[in-house]
């Protein structure tokens, strides 16, 4: 607890790793390729409905691109969409050179190739605290409001999808659906890829992740659903009675701004986007930053998955702080399989293995260890159980190549049971030298690889491969936000794909258990959907500020070895949401502000809101971004040092009329005492109305952690009804590890 001075009181599983940072693949003249080119705002007089001839902007974007071509091609030839509808900018086919040329001209805010992004519950929502509700009481509040998801579509004739009992959808709604059958629960779909024209693309999703997260989202509740008997029950979305808006993007760049240029046009209330990279790019580099800006602009808010390469040893991606970064976390239920040696020995792994019991089949170490199908082309493996050591993707798409009867992988993620297409766990690199013991002190070693079993487990604990803070685009902006269920989840599925996505493995299945924090951010954009189903005139940032300080701590000792930078303000406390008591507000002066002082020039921002008036004040060079009126609180500081950070900050009353809040610590049970002083001023707040704003201080002082080292403890406003949480962290600059990029993981982003 930080020490009090007088007067004071006392943050899928299924195949990828990270995203590909290399820039879309060229098209035809080799040295070109897929630019972004970003403008800012839309000016005022544009019409935001989709207009069958060439638009005005569009004859801007084609004028632009003219002013810079001088190989006898045509704008024409070379624009592959003009962003039209809420921001303004378009993708094209250019050289570095032309790009270049681009970005030095008026009224260009940014230029960059489009790279090619990753796609980062019968239990999770009791799991959370989240009771069913009959469907005929979720309809009124929750059919007005819309989710867009920003995937890789969706399977229409699952059972979570069904439009039973529903209305027309509302009458502001201003989508479509292209090439696909829309009902009234799925009242919009749109697909996007490379190509200019999309006429002839389907919303279809032919991958499964994009149905998973929608009807994690917003599914409706469809009883004893499994995965052949795995987690059965009641799968369901946070909101059953929302409807959805689908717009298929995966996963380049240019495809992922056309779908926030729809999704905000067309009216939705809520964008979901599963999707990342290893890493965290500048603002105005990076388009799900920029779209989720533009939505904001809107009153809409995005909820983004907060990576999956924790184990790469990089941080936290989609760190804007106009959206919500959620990272994932455990839930109670855990699935386990286990093989038994030859001389009865027992390893327990994971996995998500629903085959019968494979007795007594001979292992097999290929040479190497590798399981990577051309190291296992000739090999003897046929009706053996195959130990991987590695792969470039250790999935067991290589045994099962190889007419492998099972399979044995290391894994570095023990908290993950992992999809495989036959028999098989996957077991830390200690079991795997246990076996191998066993292997080399026989000359007939065999095994038995039984069915995956479900047990209890200690949660919420941070998922391993979560990727976690600093923050590295705004260090003083604590990010991800908070935690949510994203290891071992069932949710929909597509019969186009299988449960894995390898090419052999030819099961079809409506529901699957995947995991990564593709999984938690639809858990928090559903939340955030319910908390606007209450809350219709509640900006971003307040829906933000309700999810982040009603969550449930995570400083237990399940979570020692982890801070707030790994999991947040800490889990997803849907239920308490949609009754806060306070929130931070923030608008979209509030973020320039916040942009000036880290260093964003006025004609660049000026260009982005679309108000000549935009300026960066004197005083910008004085401020910093903590500065912003955020429901955490971060500083990083040099470590070894005296430092002192104040906090500024201001509540808006949202609960009683009339209200006292009182003050309160709460830090890590692992942390000792005395390591910060903390002044609070004013240690009481008194409201006599609602949306009354009371502004408070919060300084921060003492001796700065060591190098890597983080504290952290909690500012707790509290009476009797509520409780709001704003967690403070303050750390140092560590010497990060080497990133290994090219490890498949298994994870869906």
């Amino acid at each position: 607890m930080p020490r009090p001075r007088t007067p004071m009181l006392l943050l899928f599983v299924i195949t990828v790793i990270a995203a590909s940072l290399s820039a879309s693949e060229s098209i035809g003249n080799g040295s070109q390729q897929v630019y972004i080119v970003y403008l800012g705002h839309l000016p005022a007089s544009t019409d935001a409905s989709e207009s069958e001839g060439f638009t005005a902007i569009e004859f801007a974007h084609h004028d632009m691109l003219n002013q810079v071509l001088d190989d006898g091609s045509s704008a024409s030839d070379r624009i592959l969409r003009s962003y039209k509808r809420s921001l303004n900018g378009f993708a094209a086919k250019l050289s570095k050179e032309e790009a270049d040329k681009l970005s030095g001209m008026n009224g260009v805010v940014s230029v960059f190739p489009s790279r090619t992004l990753d796609l980062l519950t019968t239990r999770s929502w009791d799991f959370l605290g989240f009771p069913q509700s009959p469907f005929e009481e979720l309809l009124p509040l929750e059919g007005d409001v819309i989710v867009g998801m920003l995937d890789t579509g969706i399977w229409p004739d699952s059972p979570s999808f069904s439009d039973e009992g529903f209305g027309p959808p509302p009458s502001r709604w201003k989508g479509t659906c292209h090439n696909f059958t829309c009902n009234n629960k799925i009242i919009g779909a749109r697909a996007y890829d490379g190509r200019s024209s999309n006429s002839s693309l389907s919303p279809l999703d032919d991958d499964g992740h994009g149905s998973h997260t929608a009807s994690t989202a917003a599914g409706r509740a469809v009883a004893n659903t499994s995965l052949y008997g795995l987690a059965a029950g009641t799968a369901r979305g946070a909101v059953p009675g929302a409807r959805l808006a689908v717009y298929k993007v995966c996963c380049g760049e240019a495809e992922i701004l056309a779908g926030f240029d729809d999704a905000i046009a067309d009216g939705v209330d809520v964008i979901s986007i599963s999707i990342g990279s290893p890493f965290a790019f500048d603002y105005v580099r990076d388009v799900i930053a920029i779209g989720a800006f533009h939505a904001m602009k809107r009153g809409v808010l995005t909820s983004a998955s907060a990576g999956n390469s924790g184990l790469e040893g990089f941080t936290v991606c989609n760190v804007a702080p106009w959206m919500l970064s959620v990272a994932a976390s455990s839930i109670d239920r855990k699935f386990v399989d286990k093989i038994v040696l030859g001389n009865g020995k027992t390893i327990v792994g994971a996995s998500i293995n629903t085959f019968p019991t494979l007795s007594d089949a001979r292992l097999a170490f290929p040479a190497n260890g590798s399981c990577d199908p051309d190291n296992l082309a000739g090999g003897s493996y046929t009706g053996k159980i195959v130990l991987c050591q590695e792969a470039s993707e250790n999935d067991g798409s290589g045994p099962l190549l190889a007419g492998a009867a099972g399979v044995v992988i290391v894994s570095e993620a023990p908290d993950v049971a992992f999809t495989l297409p036959l028999p098989g766990l996957t077991v830390t690199q200690d079991q795997f030298d246990q076996i191998m013991v066993y292997v080399n002190s026989t000359s007939n070693p065999v095994g038995t690889i039984h069915t995956t079993e479900t047990i209890s487990s200690q949660a919420p604990v941070a998922a391993s491969f979560s990727s976690p803070g600093p923050n590295v685009v705004t260090p003083d902006i604590l990010k991800p936000d908070l935690s949510a269920p994203g290891i071992d989840i069932i949710a929909s599925w597509s019969l186009l794909s299988s449960p894995t996505g390898i090419a052999n493995d030819t099961r079809k299945v409506q529901y699957n258990i995947i995991s990564g924090t593709s999984m938690a951010c639809p858990h928090a954009s559903g939340a955030a959907a319910y908390v606007k189903s209450f809350h219709r005139d509640w900006s971003p940032a307040m829906i933000m500020s309700a999810l982040i300080t009603t969550a449930t701590p995570m400083d237990t000792p399940a979570n020692a070895n982890t801070s707030v930078l790994k999991y947040g303000a800490g889990q997803l406390n849907p239920a308490m949401a949609h009754d806060p008591g306070l929130v931070y507000d923030a608008s979209e002066s509030d973020y320039v502000a916040m942009l000036c002082a880290q260093g964003y020039n006025a004609t660049q921002l000026a260009l982005i809101t679309g108000s000549n008036t935009t300026t960066c004040s004197n005083s910008s060079s004085s401020s910093s971004p903590r500065d912003l009126n955020y429901p955490t609180m971060a500083a990083r500081v040099e470590p070894g040092k005296n430092f002192t950070v104040v906090f500024p900050r201001t509540v808006t009353n949202v609960g009683s009329a009339s209200a006292v809040y009182d003050l309160w610590f709460e830090s890590p049970v692992d942390q000792a005492d005395n390591v910060l002083t903390a002044e609070v001023s004013p240690s009481e707040l008194e409201f006599s109305e609602l949306n009354q704003k009371v502004s408070f201080t919060v300084t921060v002082s003492g001796m700065a952690p060591e190098e890597g080292q983080v504290y952290s403890f909690t500012v707790v406003w509290y009476n009797k009804e509520h409780k709001v949480r704003s967690p403070v962290v303050v750390y140092t600059r560590s010497q990060r590890r080497t990133p290994r990029a090219g490890i498949k993981r298994g994870f869906r982003q």
